[in-house]
């Protein structure tokens, strides 16, 4: 059974945070102003000085509250959600699956648009998981919670759990690759999906010998931006441990590694607190 849940930071945590903010040792920088050697400093400084000085927690916490928050235990592993029921009489149950560097924290804008109903009374019940080792779910102690494990626990979720025979599905990065094998594994479930993007494991699934001159300079570029831009990826997937060290002792080292990929995808013009506000990327940073 699911029960409520209610996010609850203890001020000591808080606290050390702030006092971690404040011992900061910060490198020199080259010529960076364009990020091209990665998270520029200025941002950086300026950022971790509001979040260790001006930043509301406490607020963003009651915000946070406001939805509707729960935690189950699914094969052996504990799941936070969220899980907003839709307005009117015909409402269709969406699982939204988010990636990384964020969390549920997404999909906050949306679910009041999903659970309003249109002129037809048609909207959504809206469960919005938090990954396996994300957010507030528990974090796996063995090797192995892969994308088709997590499609495996995401199921169970729906069916077992919220009691939804059929439902579709959205998500992004991570949650790409796990919506996809959501809908492979379980087809009987799953009636539609929708993707951000196409999860990046069919790039080594083609032949070379069945594509076209312009097919074959798309992945091209998509190996080399997977070169100059994918590091990260690597080490994640390979040494997270010796990685983890570091981001957990230092959140501005953290905010440097996380802020890098907010400010390389999303659509700003160069100005990346247009379109996500400085309370939105620090409420990411704190729940990470």
């Amino acid at each position: 059974m699911h029960e409520p849940y209610q996010i609850r930071i203890d001020k000591e945590i808080l606290s050390d945070l702030r006092r971690r903010l404040a011992a900061t040792r910060w490198i020199d920088e080259v010529d960076n102003g364009n990020w091209q050697a990665g998270t520029n400093k200025a941002y950086l400084q300026a950022l971790c000085h509001y979040w260790g000085n001006g930043f509301n927690w406490e607020q963003q916490e009651a915000y946070l509250n406001t939805f509707h928050h729960y935690t189950t235990v699914v094969q052996g592993q504990r799941l936070h959600f969220i899980y907003e029921k839709g307005e009117g009489p015909h409402r269709i149950p969406l699982l939204l699956t988010h990636g990384y560097p964020d969390s549920f924290v997404r999909f906050l804008r949306l679910i009041p648009l999903l659970t309003k109903a249109d002129i037809d009374g048609v909207s959504f019940d809206v469960v919005v998981p938090s990954i396996p080792g994300y957010g507030f779910s528990d974090k796996p102690v063995a090797p192995g919670m892969n994308p088709a494990k997590i499609a495996t626990l995401f199921a169970a979720l729906m069916k077992e759990e919220l009691g939804y025979d059929t439902y579709v599905a959205h998500g992004g990065d991570w949650g790409s690759t796990i919506t996809e094998m959501l809908a492979r594994q379980h087809p009987e479930q799953v009636t539609a999906i929708h993707l951000t993007d196409i999860p990046f494991i069919h790039l080594f699934e083609i032949p070379e010998g069945e594509l076209s001159a312009e097919e074959k300079d798309y992945l091209e570029r998509g190996r080399r931006w997977q070169q100059q831009e994918g590091g990260y990826a690597m080490i994640q997937s390979t040494k997270p441990q010796t990685l983890g060290y570091g981001l957990n002792d230092s959140p501005a080292g953290l905010a440097a590694w996380i802020m890098e990929k907010f400010h390389g995808w999303s659509d700003h013009n160069g100005n990346l607190e247009s379109v996500f506000s400085r309370d939105e990327l620090l409420t990411n940073l704190t729940i990470y």
